[in-house]
């Protein structure tokens, strides 16, 4: 308590300096050591609510001297070999006593709350090709996906139909028909989840760009600032 009570001293500096500088039997809350403890433990319950009683579990841990050398030696372990994918269970020194890989479920440690997401947004992808180029644009400089690349797309609105999302297609006067791949690409932001239906086109050779929008060959799209969800779009709007 004295040492956080120091301009700039949260619980995890006031922890480390505690069993380091002065030996005293505390643990710190790192996230190396917090998913030490519940794959050792099997704690089911989520963070961050389990936070209190993987701090308990993980005191439990600290030898009799040199709590600072302990603290560090979980970290250790959590950083190099109880990793959070594909831990190398073979070569951890608590592999016997682990509750989680007795079970086979150490990935799924340390539990995690669901994310809270919003109401589902939905909106139509366009994805036109000349020959072997495709159609693009820059998102706005601010906003969601600032100056990222995408291929045209309609609004991402709550209860937008497939209507009016598709009213919102690109002008391109050699296409009469917009063909409806099977499916939606489905991608979940911080804030909101969002179902998007893919149009494809191809349009001939001669074909100029509508204004504010590019033609980039296929074969360059890896160096393009596509964001996850366009990507998705591209590839299922590609496929067969």
């Amino acid at each position: 308590e004295g040492l956080r009570a120091l301009p700039g001293i949260g619980p995890y500096t006031a922890a480390a300096i505690a069993a380091i500088a002065f030996a005293r039997r505390t643990m710190r809350g790192d996230g190396n050591i917090e998913r030490v403890v519940t794959r050792l433990y099997a704690i089911e319950e989520a963070l961050p609510q389990a936070k209190p009683l993987i701090k308990e579990m993980a005191t439990t841990l600290l030898g009799p001297s040199r709590a600072g050398d302990s603290a560090q030696a979980l970290m250790d372990l959590g950083a190099t070999i109880c990793t959070p994918k594909k831990p190398a269970c073979s070569l951890c020194p608590f592999n016997e006593d682990c509750a989680a890989r007795e079970r086979g479920d150490q990935d799924t440690f340390p539990r995690k709350a669901a994310k809270k997401t919003g109401t589902l947004r939905r909106g139509a992808a366009f994805v036109v090709v000349r020959g072997d180029e495709l159609l693009v644009r820059s998102r706005p400089a601010k906003g969601l996906l600032g100056g990222m690349t995408e291929v045209p797309g309609s609004d991402w609105l709550a209860g937008q139909d497939d209507a009016d999302a598709l009213a919102q297609a690109p002008e391109l006067a050699s296409v009469k028909h917009w063909h409806r791949k099977l499916g939606v690409v489905t991608h979940v932001f911080t804030h909101f989840p969002l179902e998007l239906v893919v149009y494809t086109a191809t349009v001939p050779a001669r074909t100029r760009a509508p204004d504010g929008m590019r033609w980039v060959p296929i074969a360059t799209l890896d160096g393009e600032a596509l964001p996850n969800v366009m990507r998705k779009v591209v590839a299922h709007g590609l496929g067969e």
